[in-house]
This record gives structure tokens, sequence and C-alpha cells, in this order.
């Protein structure tokens, strides 16, 4: 695979961080640029992170002494050094809107971990196992950004990371409603205990937008590529309730579904074990060896022991049984800044180097 020189925009923040540990030795990107705000241009990135590093590895050797750029600023200077950027920045969405298709039109990729694009129709939002092809819209959109090499593509939000991939491989059976109850982890906000003390023996029964944004992403994810756009699928009907709750990492997810005819346990738990997707099958690097992991201990998966499983990119299932009100009922879990933000960012990355969409 040929090697790729990238960007992160917004490398300050906990999810830029992330990014920058997870491509520290990746095998196919190398971070030539970092850009943050103006406060933090002209600095090195250890001097303009300071004593804000949240990871507990050490900040990469050979990052520290980049000297940081203007994400807004430096747009055109930034796209000629890199052949794409990862963009995860904190600003506002009309603002973050902008920004990314400033990038992509000057024929420089932005793989985002933002939700300002994630409603565009002709911006894929994609997890690599269930909607690879929905990259196969780049093409529309680079039509209407009158671009030949640009284009913005999303991952979804960390907290339907867990429970949408643990419903995918059962979309076939008839899934008529489902509800999701989430227990979301405080770096999900970009915190840390350190920094959020409030949030020590608490839970906040509200995170701003995070309901809105868990029922109605899975249908762009299961909708269909029409013309020019992706169209949402219609059905099943979700509903979710979204809690924040004193963990570190890892969001976790209760769910409960129903179906159109009786499915028998046995071969929900196969469907899931047995369940591939693009990254398995391209074999790239940071995609797990099996997505989907199915406990049967009563009291698995568990946060602490789970959501480093295959170097948090899998998701781990438990505790599925009957349910009384619903058909179904199960547990799930997600490690929310790798799978679910920087990570899952990183993976469809490669998915579309892989796909030829970035050349």
């Amino acid at each position: 695979m040929k090697k790729y020189n990238v960007g992160i925009v917004g490398g300050t923040g906990m999810v830029g961080q992330r990014f920058a540990t997870l491509l520290e030795n990746h095998p196919w990107f190398t971070v030539k640029v970092i850009a943050a705000s103006p406060r933090s241009a002209g600095k090195t990135y250890e001097e303009a992170v300071g004593n804000r590093w949240a990871m507990t590895t050490p900040m990469p050797e050979s990052m520290k002494n980049l000297i940081v750029m203007d994400a807004t600023a430096d747009v055109e200077k930034i796209a000629g050094m890199v052949d794409f950027v990862f963009c995860a920045v904190d600003m506002k969405k009309d603002e973050i809107r902008a920004l990314e298709e400033r990038y992509a039109k000057a024929e420089c990729p932005v793989v985002s971990n933002n939700s300002a694009h994630r409603g565009t129709p002709d911006v894929p939002m994609i997890i690599p196992e269930i909607n690879a092809d929905h990259a196969k819209i780049i093409p529309a959109q680079r039509k209407r950004l009158g671009t030949k090499r640009g284009f913005i593509a999303v991952k979804s939000n960390c907290s339907l990371q867990s429970y949408v991939p643990a419903l995918h491989p059962l979309m076939d059976l008839g899934i008529t409603k489902a509800l999701a109850c989430t227990y979301q982890a405080i770096s999900g906000a970009g915190k840390t205990f350190d920094t959020w003390p409030e949030m020590v023996d608490n839970v906040i029964p509200y995170i701003g937008g995070e309901e809105e944004k868990s029922e109605k992403e899975p249908m762009k994810i299961w909708g269909t590529i029409e013309g020019d756009e992706i169209v949402n699928a219609t059905t099943p009907s979700i509903t979710a309730q979204c809690l924040r709750v004193p963990v570190s990492d890892g969001h976790m997810a209760a769910v409960f579904a129903s179906f159109e005819k009786k499915i028998e346990l046995d071969e929900i738990i196969a469907r899931w074990e047995n369940f591939k997707g693009r990254p398995q099958e391209l074999n790239l690097p940071t995609a797990p060896k099996q997505f989907l992991h199915y406990f049967t201990e009563d009291n698995r998966p568990q946060t602490k022991s789970e959501r480093n499983l295959e170097n948090g990119m899998a998701v781990s299932i438990g505790r599925l049984r009957p349910d009384t009100q619903y058909d179904i009922k199960f547990v799930c879990l997600s490690h929310n800044t790798l799978r679910g933000a920087a990570g899952g960012a990183v993976l469809v990355a490669e998915l579309l180097c892989a796909e030829g969409y970035i050349d």
C-alpha cells in the first residue's frame, strides 16, 4: 500500500490527541501537519497542548516539535502539504461545515470526526463494517463541490457505535423497533475526572443532542444511494435515552428489539460471531480481526475488561435473552474514543485509501 502524508485539523483537543497516538506508528499514514486555533498556531505541538495532554500514553516524539498551523488561515498551505486531513475541530456547526468544504475545495479530502456534515445528503457517514458502499456517493459530492480529489466523509456519533453494529447483522430478520439506553463515558465530552470532578460518584441523565443523533443517524447508515444523495431508511423505529456515567472511557448500551417473526437466540449469536465486513475482507491495519464478540457470562461485557478489546476497535455483546415487552434484550459496549471517534475515523480513511477514493 502507498504511504500517505496526513494532517490533524483540531489536533490539540482530546480527539485530536487520540488521532496523534493512533497515527504515531501507522503503517500507511505519516502525520506531517497539525493544525489548531490561532492561539495555538506558531507553537510546537508540545507547547500548544501544554498540561492538557489527556492520553495515557506520552505525546509521540515525532510530533512534539511540529509547528502547529492555523486550521482556518492556512487551509490552502496545509492542502498542499498532505494527501488528506482528519478533522476534529471544536467550533460552531456552521463554521465546521464551511471549513471542511474549504479543505475539500482545496482538493484535500477530509475524514471528519465532527457532526456538522452528517446530515448532508451527499456526504457518506460510514461505519466501515456496515455501509462501506456509501463511499460510492463521493463522485456525486465532488461534482457538487467542483473538485477532482476533494471530498468530505464523516464517521457517525460515538453513542450508536455499540448498538448499531449489534443490530446490523439482524436487519434482514425484520427488526420493527428498537430501544437503546446508553451509558456514556466522560471522555465523550472531552473530559477527564481531573477536569470534571463533579462527575465523580455522579450520573447526569442528559447529554445535549445525543438522543436525537442516536435515533436519526442509524437511518442514514442503513439508507441507500439514490441518484446524487443518500436516502435515509425508514425502519426500524429507534428510540434512545443517553446518560453520562462516571467512567473514563467506554460507552455501554442496554438494547431492546422486536422482530416481524420469532427468532431463535442461537441464530442471533451465530450471526454476531460470524459477521465480517469490508475492513476484515481487506485486512485493514486498524480493523479488528473479529468485529463483534459475544460473551456468555451473565456479568459481561464490563467496561474495564472489554473496552480495549482488539485495540478498542471491537464491539462486545452480552446478556442476550427474551424480553416481556420487546422480543429480545442485550447489552453491548464499545470504546468511545477509539471505535467511536478517532479510531473509527482512521478505519474510514484506510477503507477510502484501499478502495481508491484517496489517490
